[in-house]
């Protein structure tokens, strides 16, 4: 009987013991190994056994680098206006598009279309967008009388035209998420604030918003984490400039690896995100417990 019992006890385990492991190899592998990058100094293209210890030398060199502090704040920049307008226009889009409406099933498909394009492929489409020469957004601001710009090559031009680019690529995520989260909210509540008299603006402040609450802050974590690991639109629309003003740290330590060729110190920086988007996570999710336990 106890051996039943001791069975049944680790029978779950069991079952997930094989996803652990493939987890744990492919995910803490990597990172215990960049980790231990980061104490040698080695080029890419020469053989691992030429690497040369160092020390905590590339921690320095990465603490006095200028270049390193500039991609974190212009990743924090990013990331703090894309998440912010895409969180609000997929809350506003969700509340719009929240009743049923004819054609709804194809406006869903029509919103979810720039989730599924791959991410070099909206960097080139709105990089011919932004041309200075012939794209669509000069042409529409020439309609208005405004002179053209060369968007992507004009500091403080830049980085608001990627950030818009993200915008346009991940707010219908957001709104996907709300609109899910809206539909399965219970009835109950809405019905009585309703027959109490509430307006339909009360009804979303003071009943689907908090109720909604969990949905948000998961949709906000998931996109933080994503914007700070975000590379290939910027590799393809700016290449981080003009001079570094759109170099987020993921394309800072693409360069400090694969132009640089110094993979210690693209492994110092490569922790130094790592680090960011763990205590960012952590903190979001000590904001977010009260809302997350009443799920």
């Amino acid at each position: 009987m106890a051996q039943q019992k001791l069975f049944k006890g680790i029978t779950p385990y069991l079952f997930v013991a094989p996803a652990v492991f493939v987890l744990a190899f492919t995910c803490l592998y990597p990172v215990i190994k960049g980790f231990e990058l980061t104490f040698y100094d080695w080029s890419l293209g020469t053989p691992i056994e030429s690497r040369k210890y160092i020390g905590w030398e590339n921690f320095a060199w990465a603490w006095q680098d200028p270049a390193l502090f500039n991609s974190i704040q212009v990743t924090l920049i990013f990331t703090a206006f894309a998440v912010t307008a895409e969180l609000f226009l997929g809350l506003l889009i969700a509340f719009l598009l929240e009743k049923g409406i004819k054609g709804i099933v194809v406006l869903r498909t029509v919103f979810i279309i720039p989730i599924m394009i791959a991410p070099v492929v909206v960097g080139l489409l709105w990089r011919y967008l932004f041309d200075a020469n012939f794209g669509l957004i000069n042409y529409i601001v020439s309609l208005f009388g405004f002179e053209p710009k060369v968007w992507l090559g004009t500091p403080g031009l830049a980085l608001p035209a990627v950030i818009i680019t993200d915008i346009w690529q991940w707010t219908p995520f957001m709104f996907i998420l709300f609109l899910a989260g809206l539909q399965s909210l219970p009835k109950d509540p809405v019905e009585a604030a309703q027959v109490d008299g509430a307006t339909t603006w009360q009804v979303i402040r003071l009943v689907k918003l908090p109720l909604l609450a969990p949905v948000i802050w998961v949709a906000v974590i998931l996109r933080i984490i994503d914007a700070f690991r975000s590379l290939e639109v910027m590799f393809i629309m700016t290449f981080g400039g003009p001079g570094r003003e759109t170099e987020v740290l993921s394309l800072n330590i693409y360069k400090t690896a694969f132009m640089s060729q110094r993979l210690g110190l693209a492994a110092v920086n490569a922790l130094f995100l790592l680090i960011f988007i763990l205590v960012l996570s952590m903190a979001f999710l000590m904001i977010a417990r009260p809302a997350l336990s009443k799920k």
